[in-house]
């Protein structure tokens, strides 16, 4: 795919005082104990599944972050409590300045919400089958009263397939009578119809065909150059987020732990995860070599292990690992890492020491 994909996006610098996005400490756990007579009769506890468990990021203006790991991490999960479609248990998300969870005002919120959307990873299931085209792209005009004559929210709908490769005359057709790609690019022009500066993309590519996902990445490049938009990429592909991202997160069972530039992440992973989680791209170069793939299952968010949650999986584990959760720390400029094993001195550049 990284033939039909352009150059990779240059490094942006983070400017700590006035991140776009900042996320503090964001927590979400979901209720999944059994009903209440069933609790009592069998005297079992609550039961709570740690979805997402201490993440902090920043976002910069005009920057593409992305969040990278295997599925049931919690990144989709962080997405959506960015957006506001699910509810935090603790932390803090704040926008340009404002603090969301202390938005009381109706009206303010509002105003918020019309500066951020979200880009979904199933473009049919996100899209009314009832409703053509030109309606769908239309409601977020109308829901923010951005444009009140129905004239000139018509010549928006046009604006917005034209700039996203469709035809006009594409607004009087249903989402059935698209391909993925088309589908995928109706819901990039839903998102932009109410003039947003932050897009969240939830594996925004994984449903379509390899060349369709050039397509569409290619496009959100585009866009991103021409409107400045700043973009939280979620994908669990490799190949596409070196070529979108200009930072990169690393997510495992809920916590993030590793944040680079995207450069630094792939020619110099820290973290134990990370290295495995390169070592599973297809390399032709590499053919005949050993490389260290991803042991195991990742575990029960219900009940994670003790210390630090991969430590049943990495070949670094020590008894410390066992007890004690690192936290995120700086091992080299601009690149952070969560594992003991780098601050003592137990694994050292590209390979992992045994």
């Amino acid at each position: 795919m990284t033939a039909f994909i352009r150059t990779p996006p240059a490094t942006l610098p983070v400017t700590p005082a006035a991140p776009l996005l900042r996320v503090e400490n964001l927590k979400c756990a979901f209720d999944v104990s059994r009903p209440f007579l069933n609790r009592v009769l069998e005297r079992q506890p609550r039961r709570f599944l740690k979805a997402v468990d201490g993440v902090s990021f920043e976002i910069a203006r005009g920057e593409t972050f992305a969040l990278v790991g295997e599925s049931g991490c919690g990144k989709s999960t962080v997405a959506r409590l960015i957006v506001g479609l699910y509810e935090s248990t603790d932390g803090r998300i704040v926008f340009d300045g404002q603090d969301v969870g202390q938005i009381r005002s109706g009206a303010q919120m509002q105003a918020l919400r019309r500066r951020f959307q979200m880009i979904f990873q199933d473009p049919y299931a996100s899209l009314n089958p009832r409703w053509r085209v030109d309606r769908i792209i239309a409601e977020p005009i109308r829901v923010f009263r951005l444009i009140d004559d129905s004239t000139a929210i018509q010549a928006r709908v046009a604006a917005l397939l034209t700039l996203v490769g469709l035809s006009p005359a594409d607004g009087h057709k249903f989402p059935h009578e698209f391909s993925g790609g088309q589908r995928q690019r109706i819901c990039i022009a839903r998102a932009l119809a109410n003039n947003p500066e932050f897009l969240v993309c939830d594996e925004p590519t994984s449903a379509l065909d390899v060349s369709v996902q050039a397509q569409i990445l290619n496009l959100m490049k585009d866009l991103q150059d021409e409107l400045g938009l700043t973009y939280l990429f979620i994908s669990h592909d490799l190949a596409v987020v070196r070529h979108m991202a200009n930072r990169i997160g690393v997510m495992y069972l809920g916590r993030i732990v590793e944040i680079a530039a995207s450069r630094s992440l792939f020619e110099d992973p820290r973290h134990p995860y990370t290295r495995m989680l390169l070592a599973t791209i297809p390399d032709i170069s590499m053919t005949g070599t050993r490389e260290e793939t991803v042991r195991g299952e990742v575990p029960n968010p219900i009940t994670p292990p003790p210390g630090c949650t991969f430590h049943p999986r990495c070949p670094l584990a020590n008894e410390r690992c066992k007890r004690e959760a690192p936290a995120l720390a700086e091992v080299s400029p601009g690149q952070f890492a969560a594992c003991h094993a780098i601050g003592e001195g137990r694994a050292h550049g590209g390979a992992i020491q045994r």
